[in-house]
């Protein structure tokens, strides 16, 4: 079954969320960015067939030397590694099914946190959508905190308040204190079995609440739960297209894959639920993480995670629990945002090894050591690779573009072919432009994160002075 896909709709000052209908064409600018990522794709197939003598050659040459042996039967590994890790997780992927809402009885009292920062009108339109959920009103609770932003937030909260009422509590930070404080604050006021947390810059559907929190019912052992996160800004610009078919994957299929195993590695600051006994268990221990003797003031949301699966509770995915978010529209904050997912990870990652071979739950464990080795792989692997990529351009520049270009038309099928059959072929496409971006663009985040896995910094959401 194809699930409808969303719009932002605001008419009379009502704010609502509507299914997409289905456009005819697209524009002008896009079609020539897709087709030339086709053209691109289809050229380097042809130059690998015109070349493959000296493909040969070079793979030949590779292997009459120390240094090239290696390297062929490390990546040969890898690439087996990652082959049956993707079919394990398409296997996982069939498994997994979407828990099924309970009834308002059942449905626990909540407390949604909207932390804010500098983030001016949306964070109007985001607590607007909370209010308008169909979640029963006498046990739902929203608090607003506005972490000090220097731009017009703390009067869309405002207005907000008074549009709402009583639905909603709004509070500001003496001064900026960075996202995890606010949520500190937020954990500290609220009296909700559950806490949700939404960003600022998200939409929710009508049911998203209902839907996230009612694994933390039917499942006495789950203590948090990752909601589905999709691009709210996806007919802006060409990024958010491209990132829109990176998220469906990204959410769709591999935390499909994490829950099956109770083990989703990191729940988005974007939507996400917690039973509120798991998160005062590890609150003082999460405030205070330091990472190289300094404060941590990003990656709140996988650290969370990493605490709560410490405590043996499964961590799942709600495919039907839909939030729609902002993203980067240029380079630039695209490059910014990915550095601090990146440096999150390589600080979580150290921190997960401390646990996950140790018997920190009862029952298999097996998924989440799996899911610890396969990112600790990856990062592991991001420095010889970048060094055998530039290697490759220097000594046989052709070869590797249209070498690169081929593998970008084969592996980046998969998505597209998924996101199809989930919503749209003709969006699908833009898997392919994303990972030709990702792959000549982004190639250098992970070695960039990891060498500077110290800084501090959410390095977005600064308004310019």
């Amino acid at each position: 079954m194809k699930t409808a896909a969303y719009n932002l709709k605001l008419h009379n000052n009502k704010f609502s969320i509507e299914p997409k209908k289905k456009k005819k064409s697209i524009n002008f600018r896009s079609l020539i960015v897709l087709l030339s990522s086709f053209i691109v794709m289809l050229g380097a197939a042809y130059t690998v067939y015109l070349l493959q003598d000296d493909f040969s050659k070079f793979n030949y040459n590779r292997l009459n030397n120390s240094f090239g042996y290696i390297f062929f039967m490390v990546a040969a590994v890898l690439f087996v590694f990652g082959s049956l890790t993707f079919i394990y997780d398409v296997y996982l992927y069939f498994k997994y099914k979407p828990i099924k809402s309970v009834s308002d009885k059942e449905l626990p009292t909540i407390t949604v946190i909207v932390p804010a920062y500098n983030e001016g009108k949306q964070v109007w339109a985001t607590l607007k959508s909370l209010a308008k959920s169909d979640y029963p009103k006498e046990k739902l609770q929203l608090l607003s905190i506005d972490d000090g932003s220097k731009d017009d937030t703390w009067y869309w909260m405002k207005e907000a308040k008074r549009i709402l009422g009583k639905q909603v509590t709004i509070m500001q930070q003496p001064k900026n204190m960075g996202k995890r404080h606010a949520l500190y604050r937020g954990f500290h006021i609220g009296t909700g079995e559950v806490f949700v947390t939404v960003d600022s810059d998200s939409i929710v559907n009508e049911d998203t609440l209902r839907n996230l929190v009612s694994p933390l019912v039917t499942d006495k052992k789950c203590g948090a739960v990752a909601g589905n996160i999709q691009v709210l800004n996806n007919k802006k610009a060409l990024l958010p297209k491209m990132l829109n078919v990176s998220f469906v994957m990204s959410f769709e299929f591999k935390r499909s894959a994490e829950s099956t195993l109770n083990s989703v590695l990191c729940t988005p600051g974007a939507l996400a639920a917690y039973k509120a006994t798991a998160v005062f268990a590890c609150l003082p221990e999460w405030i205070d993480q330091k990472f190289m003797g300094k404060a941590s003031d990003i990656g709140e949301d996988r650290a969370l995670t990493n605490m709560i699966l410490k405590q043996g509770y499964s961590v799942l995915f709600q495919r039907n629990a839909f939030a729609y978010t902002n993203v980067p529209e240029d380079y630039k904050g695209l490059y910014k945002m990915f550095i601090r997912w990146g440096r999150s990870n390589v600080r979580e990652n150290i921190a997960m090894s401390k646990f996950v071979f140790t018997n920190f739950r009862e029952g298999n464990k097996f998924g989440s050591r799996l899911l610890f080795l396969t990112q600790s792989i990856k990062m592991i692997m991001a420095y010889p690779f970048l060094l055998f990529m530039l290697y490759f351009i220097i000594t046989h520049p052709a070869l590797f573009i249209s070498s690169t270009l081929l593998s970008i038309l084969i592996i980046s099928s998969f998505p597209v072919f998924f996101y199809a059959k989930r919503y749209n072929i003709k969006e699908a496409f833009w898997a392919y432009s994303y990972s030709i971006l990702y792959t000549f663009g982004l190639f250098w985040i992970t070695p960039y994160a990891i060498a500077t896995a110290g800084k501090s910094g959410w390095l977005t959401r600064e308004i310019a002075a």
